[in-house]
């Protein structure tokens, strides 16, 4: 008869193993959970510093150590902005030009991006690829010479500049459009085709449902650029009146610099929009930023 082998010791050193494994495993998530709550923190002190400085009066203000929370609250250092600038026209001029920059981020580019992705053309990577060289020029290259073409044809002091090249899309908005597209199966479009679908009614009920992440990422990406733009707005806009938040912000800055409370109110409503869309876009955001690959 063998000798009986005892197998107690191995499977003692193998749940040892295990034990030692998963604790490892809870102390590097540990960390890293520190570690990015720790900057989490860094990035949000000065957020809320803005909110805070903006509901103090300005005593409170000028008060060493400084307070975190205000006390009283001074709510009214937000309607003083619209008294001291014409805020609700500069939101206005701004979303002027935000809807054309997210109707050509959503409507133009995923149009373009869909050709790009699904159908049969001679040429269509070379075109492609020179529609991907676009990305690599800087804007600052081009200012002059798109200046003194807007010039040309009277376009200067108005927001055609800002809005007319914005419904065309953008060569990145396309790019991450087509590579999101190129991840959906072939097999539902040729169902829809072979159904009568049209090649419109297929990009529309079959592509853009199941693309609602990359929609949400260039969404997001075209608000923040229009929201924020200064450069645009400062060369093509000559009246105040037509001037957006971001160079209204500037101006109220030049001329109010020193009250404190009013500038960081006006600071806040500017940053706000921003902060709820990505708020309320945030899942769809980052699975469209992983789906597509776009990392950085």
């Amino acid at each position: 008869m063998g000798a009986v082998i005892d197998k107690r010791p191995q499977a003692h050193i193998s749940t040892q193993r295990q034990t030692s494994y998963r604790m490892r495993k809870a102390l590097r998530g540990a960390a890293t959970t520190l570690v990015l709550l720790g900057g989490s923190v860094l990035f949000i002190i000065p957020l809320v510093f803005m909110v805070s400085t903006s509901l103090k009066a300005t005593r409170q203000i000028a008060k060493f150590p400084p307070e975190l929370i205000p006390n009283p609250w001074i709510w009214q250092n937000y309607p003083d902005v619209f008294i001291y600038a014409p805020m609700h026209k500069y939101f206005l001029n701004t979303m002027i030009l935000v809807i054309p920059s997210v109707v050509g981020a959503v409507v133009t580019s995923s149009l373009a991006a869909y050709a790009f992705a699904r159908l049969r053309a001679p040429g269509k990577n070379l075109v492609f690829m020179v529609l991907l060289s676009t990305m690599m020029l800087p804007g600052v290259v081009t200012l002059i010479p798109t200046y003194i073409l807007f010039a040309k044809i009277n376009w200067v002091g108005t927001f055609r500049p800002l809005v007319i090249p914005a419904l065309a899309g953008s060569a990145f908005y396309i790019f991450l459009l087509r590579q999101f597209f190129m991840t959906i199966p072939m097999e539902l479009e040729d169902a829809a085709l072979i159904d009568g679908c049209s090649r419109f009614r297929t990009w529309f009920s079959i592509i853009l449902p199941l693309a609602k992440p990359v929609l949400a990422t260039v969404t997001v990406f075209a608000f923040m650029g229009a929201w924020n733009d200064y450069m645009g707005p400062l060369i093509y806009l000559s009246n105040k009146l037509q001037y957006t938040m971001s160079l209204g912000l500037q101006v109220f800055t030049r001329e109010h610099g020193t009250e404190w409370g009013l500038m960081m109110a006006a600071s806040t409503m500017m940053v706000a929009p921003v902060i709820l869309i990505f708020f309320f876009a945030q899942k769809n955001f980052v699975q469209g930023i992983t789906m597509t690959g776009l990392k950085g």
